[in-house]
C-alpha cells in the first residue's frame, strides 16, 4: 500500500503500479471519514494508516457499490462496529444485490462486481446536496445508478470514485483506456456518466481523486479533454461545439451574401 498525503486528503492506493485501487482518508476536526474500502486484503492496510494517523476512524463513505470498493468493509465493521457506513439510498439496494432498475432509469444492465456475499448494510443513506462533515455529496449516476462524488467544501478536492479514471490518462467513466479498460467495462450507462463528468467539472474542483489512478491537481484542463474525448466517443456534441458550428455557418452565409 503507497499513502499520500493531499492537505487534509489521504489517498491509500493499493497496487499502485499494476492495478491501482485506491480509497481515501478524509481528515476532519474529530477523526478521519474513509471514503470506500478498496479490496478484502486492504483491511490491515486501512486501519494501520489511521492508528498511525493518530485520530479515530469516524465514519465510512462509500461512492458506489462494487466489488473493489466494499472488499474490506466487512472486515472493517466487524472490528470497528461503532463506525457507521453511509451509501446513497440509490446503490444501498446493490448491496443486497438488488440489480432491478427504476422507472424512469435508462435501460441497460448494471454491470461490474455487484457484491454478491456482503453482509454490511448501510447504517445511513444519503441523497444529492447531503452535507456529510465537511463534504458534500453530489449525485454522479453513470458507473453505478447510485454513483456519488464527494467535494470538500474546505478545500475544494473533489473524490469521485469512478466517474472518472486517470490510470492510463484520464477519461470519463464508460471511455475505455487500452491500456486499462477495468472501468469502462463496469459502467451502467455511458450517456448518463458523461452527463455527471459534465456537473462535477462545473463544481471546478481544485483536486480530483478516484478509483483507478493517481490525484490530479488544479485537473480543469485535464477534465475538460477527457468529456471532450468522451462527447467524440459517443457522437455527442457538447453545447459549446454546436455554438461554435452554428455561428461559423451564420458567418459563412454573411461572407456569401456581401460577396
Amino acid at each position: 500500500m503507497r499513502a499520500t498525503r493531499y492537505g487534509q486528503l489521504i489517498q491509500l492506493s493499493f497496487m499502485p503500479r499494476l492495478f491501482p485501487v485506491n480509497c481515501y482518508l478524509v481528515e476532519e476536526a474529530e477523526g478521519f471519514t474513509l471514503i470506500d474500502a478498496a479490496l478484502p486484503y486492504s483491511v490491515k492496510g486501512i486501519l494501520q494508516a489511521v492508528e498511525k494517523l493518530g485520530k479515530p476512524l469516524t465514519r465510512i463513505v462509500l461512492t458506489h457499490v462494487h466489488d473493489d470498493h466494499v472488499g474490506a468493509l466487512d472486515a472493517i465493521k466487524a472490528r470497528l462496529p461503532e463506525v457507521p457506513i453511509y451509501v446513497s439510498a440509490r446503490d444501498a439496494r446493490l448491496m443486497e444485490g438488488d440489480v432491478s432498475l427504476d422507472p424512469g432509469e435508462p435501460s441497460a444492465p448494471i454491470r461490474g462486481g455487484v457484491p454478491k456475499k456482503l453482509a454490511s448494510r448501510a447504517d445511513v443513506t444519503f441523497a444529492d446536496g447531503d452535507r456529510i462533515g465537511s463534504l458534500l455529496a453530489v449525485a454522479a449516476p453513470g458507473h453505478t445508478p447510485g454513483s456519488f462524488a464527494l467535494l470538500d467544501t474546505r478545500s475544494g478536492a473533489l473524490i469521485a470514485g469512478d466517474a472518472f479514471q486517470t490510470r492510463a490518462g484520464i477519461a470519463v467513466s464508460g471511455i475505455v483506456r487500452p491500456l486499462f479498460p477495468f472501468p469502462a467495462l463496469a459502467t451502467w450507462h455511458k450517456e448518463t456518466a458523461l452527463a455527471s463528468a459534465r456537473k462535477l467539472a462545473g463544481l471546478n474542483p481544485s483536486m480530483l481523486a478516484v478509483g483507478h489512478g493517481p490525484v490530479l491537481e488544479q485537473p480543469a484542463a485535464a477534465i475538460a479533454q477527457a468529456i471532450r474525448a468522451a462527447e467524440r466517443a459517443l457522437g455527442l456534441a457538447s453545447a459549446a461545439t454546436k455554438a461554435a458550428g452554428t455561428r461559423r455557418k451564420e458567418e459563412s452565409h454573411v461572407a456569401e451574401n456581401r460577396d
